[in-house]
């Protein structure tokens, strides 16, 4: 199928013209064939040649009234059938929705002549042809037709038929976005809602989200052309029955998207066509798809512009959109959009910066591009922005580009540095100052700069170069008399009296911990490492369960420090209570599982 709207003036013919094209009645209401004026957008279709495909015709308003309706309808469609009556001629309305063509950037066409049965068509068809070319219309094909007469309604299905060929072809697997633009309740069914499906398929069973994300709706049927369908891709005319909380709320203006693929905004930066960006009222309204939405203009650069808008959309780089003035009085404004993520703009001389930035953009969506600019980003959030991802993740879901990320492996390898030697008792870089050094958004991505670095080693949730100065050498021999101590009783730790002698405070012996030479039981009180899988093997040796008196002499050790380590060794998983008075090993895959503590390998060499 393919989609495409009618423009022109009020009573041009509009209406009578795809009337006759079709044999369908585009003007749903009664008021509209008594008065002869087309008042809301209608929907008809017919069939180009015996095996040719459909050509759904949005019929739109003419009158000037209508404007909004008539960006409505022809928003989301590619193509037009523009009208232009031989006894009228050109006319107000048909160069405003000229320029709204031009505006969204529209580059398919053909030029319906009406009522050429009442006047030489052949000067009007001149002057349109002309007008017409100077847009982003470009060169059309025009007819002469009288929907009275029947006069060149076969030669202007052959230049619609062939109009259609050219269309590009949309990509089934893109993700949905289907503004509404009818909205209404079908006894016994529920809500329908009704729009211009450009790209992506729908099908029966799919989950759809409202543009605010208020709502999750499942689609329980579809109709196209007013057929039963189990799938519909794009670009066609589709009617959707849906079903979920909020779903009578739904109305014209409103977006029905695939969930989790759009990135929904309320700034965005765009480039602007038509009148000078300076000279532009700064209260206009957005229109996009079926959507109005009032915005707030800020000029940035000659041609560029932050709209903040009235509610969030889903956009992405490269819409198409039109900028009016509420009311009219001005020719539309055609903006493109070029970041639908932009940067706040506090700082002085930030608003230059930003121009410059802009007039570099093309408004196509490049990942690759958008990556070098964003430096980080989550592939998931640059997808949705419209632009494919150029590279494989860093970690997670997480882009870099590469320069940036050769340059942050740099700068943690020296913040690395200078944090040990700047803290020689604790000379290990904790991975959250890290990021925050950094100013990265994810913990994950300091931890894949460590990987991917020879400079660097990750420990415990610390990171250190392989040059990392050991612990001072008063330190360490402190630490030597005490594995000396404990190596004759590994249970007895040092009292208090003896760690002062040492020189072993509290600074010194968190230190020690640190770098893996001593095991923290609990305040004051340290062992070997590997002590805690010791003790465990010592009491598994006695009859089960046991109280605190039997550990204690199992162990050789005081109450001063058995409490503690039973206490350590349940938090382990290597021990569990059974009783106010009795604990027991545990055994089995459960043994081992408690809370993390600080463990490290028996030998100690990490202190040297």
């Amino acid at each position: 199928m393919r989609v495409l709207a009618t423009a022109g003036h009020v009573d041009h013919g509009k209406s009578a013209l795809v009337r006759a094209l079709t044999g369908m009645e585009p003007d749903r209401y009664e008021e509209e064939r008594r008065r002869g004026l087309t008042l809301d957008l209608g929907f008809v279709w017919t069939r180009l040649g015996p095996d040719g495909e459909h050509l759904a015709f949005v019929d739109v308003p003419g009158h000037e009234r209508f404007v909004p309706t008539m960006l409505a309808g022809a928003g989301p469609v590619p193509a037009v059938l523009f009208v232009v009556a031989a006894d009228q001629g050109w006319q107000p309305q048909s160069q405003e929705h000229l320029a709204v063509l031009d505006a969204l950037g529209v580059r398919h066409a053909v030029l319906a002549v009406t009522r050429s049965d009442l006047a030489d068509p052949e000067p009007v068809r001149a002057d349109a042809v002309s007008r017409l070319a100077e847009t982003s219309l470009g060169k059309v094909a025009s007819v002469a037709v009288s929907s009275v007469t029947g006069a060149g309604l076969d030669e202007l299905r052959a230049e619609l038929a062939r109009m259609a060929a050219e269309l590009p072809d949309p990509d089934p697997e893109a993700d949905v976005r289907l503004w509404l633009d009818r909205a209404f309740t079908v006894r016994g069914h529920g809500t329908v809602v009704t729009g211009t499906l450009g790209a992506g398929t729908l099908r029966v069973g799919d989950r759809l989200v409202t543009g605010d994300g208020s709502a999750v709706l499942r689609v329980r049927g579809l109709q196209s052309l007013h057929e039963n369908r189990e799938f519909v891709g794009g670009v066609a005319r589709v009617a959707v029955n849906v079903h979920g909380q909020g779903d009578a709320a739904l109305r014209r203006g409103q977006v029905l998207l695939t969930p989790d693929r759009w990135l929904t905004t309320e700034v965005i930066d765009v480039r602007v066509g038509g009148e000078p960006v300076a000279e532009l009222p700064r209260q206009a309204t957005l229109h996009i798809g079926t959507a109005a939405v009032p915005a707030t203009l800020r000029p940035v650069g000659e041609d560029t512009a932050r709209l903040t808008l009235g509610r969030s959309l889903p956009l992405r780089i490269g819409d198409r959109a039109v900028l009016r003035e509420p009311g009219g009085g001005r020719v539309p404004s055609g903006v493109t959009v070029l970041d639908v993520r932009p940067p706040r703009l506090t700082r002085r001389g930030a608003g230059r910066a930003r121009a410059a930035e802009l007039a570099a953009l093309t408004g196509r969506p490049d990942g690759a591009a958008e990556l070098r600019r964003r430096k980080l980003i989550r592939r998931a959030d640059l997808i949705a922005m419209g632009a494919p991802a150029p590279a494989a993740p860093v970690t997670g879901d997480w882009l870099a580009d590469e320069k940036y990320w050769t340059e942050l492996r740099a700068r943690l390898a020296a913040e690395t540095e200078r944090h040990a030697h700047a803290h020689p008792l604790d000379p290990g870089l904790p991975t959250e100052a890290a990021r925050r050094l950094l100013g990265l958004p994810d913990r994950a991505l300091v931890d894949a700069l460590a990987e991917a670095s020879p400079r660097l080693r990750a420990d415990n949730g610390r990171l250190y170069a392989p040059d990392t100065p050991g612990l001072p050498a008063p330190v360490r021999a402190a630490v030597d008399a005490v594995r000396r101590d404990l190596a004759r009783t590994p249970f007895r730790a040092p009292e208090a009296g003896r760690l002062d002698e040492l020189g072993l405070n509290r600074r010194t012996l968190a230190a020690a911990v640190t770098a893996g030479a001593l095991l923290r039981i609990a305040d004051g009180i340290v062992l070997l490492p590997g002590a805690d899988a010791e003790a465990a093997a010592v009491l598994r040796t006695l009859p089960q369960p046991f109280t605190l008196s039997e550990a204690r002499r199992a162990l050789d050790t005081t109450r001063r420090v058995a409490v503690p380590l039973l206490e350590f060794l349940d938090a382990r998983g290597l021990t569990e209570r059974v009783d106010d008075q009795r604990r027991r090993c545990r055994t089995g895959p459960a043994a081992g599982r408690g809370r993390p503590v600080a463990a490290f390998g028996r030998d100690g060499d990490r202190y040297r």
